[in-house]
């Protein structure tokens, strides 16, 4: 109504000043007594403004307006009473705005809700293309003539709470060129005028990636937020709220966390995505005042997810960021992954913006194992038939977030219900290994295991610690978690194990073992490819398997441990110090890794005993005598290759001082001799294989050696 009188007014000034409405090129030339008429006119005054009204007329706006106020303050003080507050009043309270910036903002709404008002403007504009309300209108409308008008245009600046908490947008011309602040046209952000009708309806920018909720606590928030309660507390008494900093790799408990601080702050929960919205194009400021200034309108906590997006080099956060959320007069929650700086910016300074508000920091790291075993549990559990589920060894295994564990029992459900089968603890074990080591699978050769322990020949005490390292593996929530040994005498829950012997003894063989027991991935990295020449190199190198594996818990299966693992020698130069870099660089890596890693290497009189003591296992795996040779033969030759009856594997150990590798391959190419004859395998063809074996490792024996009667004598 208000707009409505002072329209009326405007309207009528112009038409006395000699408008002609009717013209059907008006606002698109200057006539010469138009150009007169503009040069007559006084400074900071509009056509309408150059002729007042007369004393009956005047009065008459003046009683209008007058009345106008009347009635609007009975409808605020009415609504006030009945607990519904209107949303436009709300508004002005929020965002502190003076009663000359509630007429802009209402002057620029006009068009959106009543397209009449678009005509109106094209007419006190002198434009009839101009369908929205530029600063010089408003002017008009709200201020008498004259120099002193112009002390409004601070209204309009971007600091100026109309434009600071983005209420009001400039709009550009189509094809024109940037007008002065008088020439720019306004509009209201579409977000609000929807707030303002009744609903709320994220900013464009931002509403793919916002959601807000009415959250309760739930059972991961029991599970994983419910022990940080007491430290979330806020004081709605205090002036300045604090501000709760999340970090760590779990993002799904700091989800929890926030969930439970709305709920009992009984606030709406606004959460949104920085990282997803930044990757618009959008300025890291702009998604901020946004997202702070819906919070503000719809009562709500702010969670601002993918905080990390918003840092700069070394972990920075730049202080204009910083100033925003400072100045937002409620509690905010920031969550990312880094522990962050805040600096440049004076806590106890008294300028607007300055730091005064504390910052609350929380880490979430992966939940030990107590946490994980629950969340298996409720996870699985949510559907009934999964009750029977053994699940420790799922949580001793693998080290997920609560937002992993939740995905891996969903990637399980849908394998097992593509087969038609209940869930097994089998499809659990193989979700878990696809979603701990998908980055992993760029970096390193997976290993599918082939063996079991009935594969594997060694001798009793090197099985007896393979099956104590596997133990130790399964048993390490226990110990570090339960017992309490991690607080203390541990650096980390993952096992450093030192496979050592000559080739083709077994090394990778154990490993596979080892893996298919557990239930776990297997990656092999042959660290003759990792290392660099170029100093720095090769910790890059190992430092991105690292943190591909990281939370994983695949073996890491380091090869060619020779290529790095020499004997620290005593240093004479700078490659002597760099090599020594990069050996103390991989210990430390493996022994701050949760899972399994192994090194492998042919020469065990290389390593020094620093180097070793470091490692928790150390597996010696001796040249097979001619007793565990013979048990090689017999366990590696399959079943189902057809052979004569006659192979004699006692005689083949006997005769030949080979190691396992090695007679692997002997029988690999006697099958495919014996196919190519149309034949089983024979003597002859396990013979013939030895022959190219030994050929291949540089040992030439004549060949009579190598006939059946020669070698059996």
């Amino acid at each position: 109504m208000r707009v409505d009188v002072l329209l009326h007014r405007a309207v009528l000034r112009w038409q006395q000043a000699g408008q002609d409405p009717n013209d059907p090129f008006r606002g698109q030339y200057v006539s010469d007594a138009g150009a007169q008429a503009l040069l007559r006119r006084p400074f900071g005054a509009s056509w309408g403004q150059t002729v007042a009204l007369n004393e009956r007329e005047g009065q008459a706006y003046a009683d209008a307006l007058a009345q106008v106020e009347q009635v609007t303050q009975g409808i605020v003080e009415s609504a006030e009473e009945e607990g519904h507050p209107l949303r436009l009043d709300h508004l002005a309270r929020t965002f502190e705005l003076t009663r000359f910036d509630r007429d802009a903002l209402l002057i620029c709404l006009a068009p959106t809700l009543d397209l009449r008002y678009g005509r109106i403007y094209g007419y006190l504009q002198d434009d009839v293309t101009r369908r929205r309300p530029g600063v010089n209108v408003v002017l008009d409308l709200l201020c008498l003539p004259g120099v002193n008008r112009l002390t409004k245009l601070a209204h309009f600046y971007d600091d100026a709470p109309l434009f600071r908490h983005c209420l009001l947008q400039r709009v550009s011309e189509a094809g024109a060129a940037e007008p002065p602040l008088l020439g720019q046209t306004l509009r209201v952000d579409e977000a609000i005028v929807a707030w303002l009708l009744g609903d709320y309806q994220p900013h464009a920018d931002l509403a793919p990636h916002a959601t807000l909720q009415t959250p309760q606590p739930d059972v991961a928030h029991r599970l994983l937020g419910a022990p940080l309660d007491e430290r979330l507390h806020v004081d709605p008494g205090d002036a300045e709220q604090p501000i709760f900093v999340f970090h760590g790799p779990d993002a799904a408990s700091q989800a929890a966390a926030a969930r439970g601080l709305a709920a009992r702050l009984r606030q709406p929960l606004l959460t949104v995505d920085l990282a997803a919205v930044l990757d618009t194009g959008l300025s890291a400021e702009r998604v901020l005042r946004l997202t702070l200034r819906d919070a503000r309108l719809t009562g709500a906590l702010p969670h601002l997810t993918g905080w990390d997006a918003c840092l700069a080099d070394e972990n920075r956060l730049p202080p204009r960021l910083l100033a925003e959320l400072c100045a937002h007069p409620g509690p905010v929650v920031v969550a990312g992954h880094a522990h962050w700086r805040a600096e440049g910016i004076a806590r106890r300074s008294a300028r607007r913006g300055a730091r005064r508000r504390a910052l609350r920091w929380f880490h979430f790291p992966i939940p030990a194992f107590t946490q994980r075993r629950a969340l298996w549990l409720h996870f699985l559990h949510e559907t009934d038939g999964d009750e029977m589920l053994d699940v420790a060894l799922l949580a001793s295994h693998f080290m997920l977030t609560t937002g992993q564990i939740r995905d891996v029992i969903a990637s399980a459900r849908d394998a097992a219900a593509q087969r038609g089968d209940p869930l097994t603890e089998r499809d659990l074990f193989a979700a878990a290994r696809s979603h701990a080591s998908a980055r992993l699978s760029s970096l390193a050769l997976k290993i599918e295991p082939r063996y079991t322990w009935g594969d594997i020949v060694l001798p009793d005490d090197q099985l007896a610690m393979l099956h104590e390292i596997v133990n130790a593996v399964r048993q390490r929530p226990r110990v570090l978690d339960e017992w309490g040994l991690g607080r203390k005498l541990t650096a980390s829950a993952g096992a450093t194990i030192l496979f050592a012997g000559p080739p083709g003894t077994g090394k990778t063989m154990a490993a596979e073992v080892m893996a298919a027991e557990l239930g776990l991935d297997l990656y092999k990295i042959d660290l003759s490819t990792v290392v660099s020449k170029y100093i720095g190199e090769t910790e890059k190198n190992l430092e991105r398997i690292f943190e591909g594996a990281e939370h994983s818990s695949a073996i890491l299966f380091f090869d060619e441990a020779d290529a790095l693992f020499g004997k620290r020698s005593e240093v004479r130069d700078s490659h002597d110090r760099y090599a020594n870099i990069e050996i103390s660089y991989l210990l430390q890596r493996m022994e701050a890794y949760d899972g399994v890693t192994i090194l492998a290497t042919n020469l065990r009189a290389n390593l020094d005993e620093a180097f070793t003591r470091r490692l928790q296992f150390a597996v010696d795996f001796p040249f097979p005598e001619e007793v565990y040779r013979q048990r090689i033969w017999e366990t590696l030759f399959p079943d189902g290759a057809p052979h004569a009856a006659n192979l004699d594997f006692d005689l083949m150990a006997r005769r030949f001082r080979l190691a396992g590798g090695n007679i692997r391959n002997i029988i690999v190419n006697a099958a495919y001799l014996a196919a190519a004859d149309g034949q089983e395998v024979t003597m002859a063809h396990l013979l013939h294989g030895a022959r190219r074996e030994l050929q291949k490792m540089g040992r030439l024996i004549p060949e009579e050696d190598l006939t059946i009667e020669r070698i059996s004598e």
